[in-house]
């Protein structure tokens, strides 16, 4: 089996696309990602470092993967991020990094992160009431999210989209406000549909808002969309054009129109495991061999499998939704 040959699984699915937790702590507790209280966080001895990540992502990339996204958690909170930034950048055949952040420490850390050759950003923002704000994430942050908002737009990264979960009961005041801020500022927002992965375990399927109704509430407020994505795009998010020019929004219909035919996306956990599915239950632990002595080819061999074993949908073969091992903060958004 040679190093070059791609990370294709059963289903034919090519995996180009790495999610790299960095940790698993966060400075606010939003309820869809984290419980408000009895958090046990991993101990840094446990927590991959620096050059291990980096040994991993090189063995990825000579693999196929051009696409690394870091993650959490919050990535910004792990002390030294710019410096694997800067790692990861100089990997041959890395394409793309981004990150997924809250976006509370940009000021800080933006412009050091941008040159350090992270290109795109993505950033949470579920509200712009500061009350909601508060109920969802714990912590009356909102302030310091659009302060980092406004200093990644100052910086000029090259991309920066904006995050939202769409909670039913919760998100409809939302969905027009954040799309107007979108419009105004220029940014592509993305909803993404509540998936069971939380904190709290309030999930259920009638707590889905479904992308299809967040889409009838801004035709109806705004204008007319229009579909921009190609169906064998590998990217879950399905986007629309505003047809009067006023930019793009995008939904990441996760449960009400699962797009895991065409999941490009393999994930590494804060703790070294290679996880196949968000919502799997299998895990191959990538730092057990590292910390063993493992040679590349074994590396390899290990993704390989992981891949390999990848269920058909939402981490099972009947396509309904595997009750995951870990939720979200554990595994990486």
């Amino acid at each position: 089996m040679t190093t070059a040959a791609p990370l294709v699984d059963r289903f034919g699915r090519a995996h180009t696309d790495l999610r790299v937790s960095v940790t698993d702590r966060c400075n606010i507790r939003c309820h869809y990602c984290m419980p408000a209280t009895g958090i046990v966080f991993r101990p840094h001895p446990e927590i991959l470092t620096f050059e291990e990540i980096e040994r991993f992502v090189t063995i990825a990339a000579r693999l196929g993967v051009k696409e690394v996204r870091l993650t959490g958690g919050e990535p910004l909170v792990r002390r030294g991020i710019v410096r694997l930034v800067a790692m990861l950048a100089a990997v041959p055949g890395v394409a793309d990094l981004a990150m997924t952040t809250n976006g509370i420490l940009l000021p800080q850390f933006g412009a050091e992160l941008k040159n350090a050759g992270l290109r795109r950003l993505n950033v949470s923002l579920d509200t712009l009431d500061r009350g909601r704000f508060q109920e969802i994430s714990r912590r009356d942050e909102l302030p310091r999210v659009l302060e980092g908002i406004a200093a990644a737009l100052e910086i000029g990264f090259e991309k920066i989209k904006l995050n939202a979960v769409a909670v039913r009961g919760q998100s409809e005041p939302d969905i027009v406000p954040l799309a107007r801020f979108a419009r105004e500022h220029r940014l592509e927002l993305r909803f993404i549909e509540f998936m069971p992965l939380d904190g709290d375990d309030r999930w259920s399927r009638q707590n889905v808002l479904p992308g299809e109704m967040i889409l009838q509430s801004l035709a109806a407020a705004i204008g007319p969309l229009e579909p921009l994505s190609d169906p064998s795009d590998p990217a879950p998010a399905s986007t629309y054009r505003y047809v009067d020019g006023g930019g793009t929004v995008g939904v990441i219909p996760t449960v009400s129109q699962p797009f895991c035919d065409r999941c490009s996306r393999l994930r590494l956990t804060a703790d070294g495991k290679i996880r196949n599915c968000l919502f799997g239950r299998d895990e191959f632990d990538a730092r057990g061999l590292i910390r063993s002595g493992g040679s590349d080819e074994q590396l390899v061999e290990l993704i390989r499998s992981a891949v390999w074993a990848k269920r058909r949908q939402h981490g099972s073969d009947d396509g309904d939704f595997s009750q995951s091992s870990r939720i979200m903060h554990q595994i990486g958004g």
